[in-house]
């Protein structure tokens, strides 16, 4: 199905052809269709699954199609559609994909995050923006400053709703919501449907489609799992040795602190294997820089915390290593579909330490299968990480 018959017109079609987007994925077939009809929707959608274009796609379609239709008199500070998400990097994403798909409209974006001179952001805004892609603390800033204005708003999107409640943005989203028109679109994307993310959909949503592509998504069969049993004390001196021996020539590699994330990089560094680190501690410039540089080549190991990782989208990742396990099982399937993405086939290496134990049988039952496990003579295991309970042979039935 191409995508023309999903209801979007020529400039979009050209714009898609000119990307070499040439299928629409499950996601994008279920809501491009129902966001045009006008519907409310909350979706749930992994990593990797095409969901920026699921809305953005239609958002744009609509936004135009009223543009030709009506005299649109955009007034200063006000905005059109507003896409909130959870961190800069994600933000950045999406008003590039905004860019991308929109190419040839006649449309206006912008994306609003912290960690930057709030000076140039308002200035955008002055002549209003037709979507405005933010994170939720400096939209408030914003808000509070009179630099943003909601009654000409017509569509509303919480993207990655969940990793936003993780983050403990539940208060900022209230606020937000609470100054929104009551008349307009929700669009609710989340990799997930939690409680939490439930509650809030029914808060903020009525009358809402459903639509789900989350089942049989977190193990697919193009990326390639295995695991690693380690020493703690171990763990650099194995990544090394796993980058040098099998010749790794690109990773992105995820931990837990922005600490440990410094520290990494300078151990990597000693044995003669460049890398750089991206988290919370670093500046938007930095990170922006680092990021671009990771994706052109010229950086070709990543390590970065669960967070800052978050909005990172690189088309042919070829490996994610856990460096350190996730506390929880979601955590490591959004890590993990940062490779795979598009069709494309990758790996997932994790570094398991004894500690880690928990952790590996609650990502293991969340798969639904044992994550196969390799041995490297070269480092002998002191504390043993126990067989995986989904493994586990009671000792009346061992042979």
């Amino acid at each position: 199905m191409p995508f023309s018959r999903l209801g979007l017109s020529s400039p979009i079609v050209n714009a898609l052809t000119e990307l070499e987007y040439t299928t629409p994925t499950e996601i994008q077939k279920q809501a491009i269709p129902v966001v045009l009809s006008g519907k409310n929707v909350i979706a749930a959608a992994q990593t990797g699954t095409g969901k920026t274009a699921s809305f953005v796609l239609p958002l744009l379609e609509k936004l135009c199609a009223i543009e030709k239709d009506e005299e649109r008199k955009l007034r200063g500070k006000r905005i059109r559609a507003l896409i909130l998400t959870p961190t800069r990097e994600l933000a950045m994403q999406v008003e590039a994909s905004i860019a991308q798909y929109g190419k040839y409209l006649n449309l206006t974006s912008m994306a609003m995050y912290g960690g930057t001179e709030i000076g140039p952001q308002k200035q955008q805004l002055i002549w209003g923006v037709d979507i405005l892609v933010a994170t939720p603390g400096r939209l408030l800033d914003m808000t509070h400053q009179r630099a943003v204005n909601f009654d000409q708003l017509e569509a509303f999107v919480l993207d990655e709703a969940d990793r936003m409640l993780d983050m403990g943005f539940i208060d900022d989203i209230n606020k937000i919501i609470e100054r929104l028109p009551s008349q307009r679109q929700n669009l609710l994307f989340s990799a997930t449907i939690s409680n939490d993310v439930r509650a809030l959909a029914k808060r903020t949503i009525s009358h809402a489609e459903e639509l789900s592509v989350v089942k049989n998504s977190a193990s697919k069969p193009k990326i390639e799992q295995w695991l690693v049993t380690v020493d703690k004390t171990n763990k650099s001196a194995l990544l090394s040795f796993l980058i040098k021996e099998q010749q790794w020539q690109q990773a992105l590699i995820f931990i837990e602190t922005k600490h440990g994330a410094a520290k990494l990089v300078s151990q990597l560094e000693k044995r003669g294997i460049k890398a750089e680190s991206i988290h919370s501690g670093r500046t938007q410039t930095v990170r922006e820089q680092i990021l671009a540089d990771f994706k052109s080549g010229k950086i070709n190991f990543l390590v970065a915390t669960g967070i800052a990782a978050r909005g990172i989208d690189i088309g042919e990742l070829s490996r994610v290593v856990n460096y350190d396990l996730p506390d929880k099982a979601d955590d490591y399937i959004h890590r993990i579909g940062r490779t795979g993405r598009a069709g494309q086939s990758g790996v997932a290496v994790s570094l398991v330490a004894k500690d880690n134990f928990r952790n590996l049988c609650a990502i293991e039952s969340r798969l639904g299968h044992i994550i196969e496990r390799k041995v490297f003579e070269e480092f002998p295991v002191k504390k043993v990480v126990p067989v995986s309970i989904l493994n586990y042979v009671p000792k009346n039935k061992r042979p």
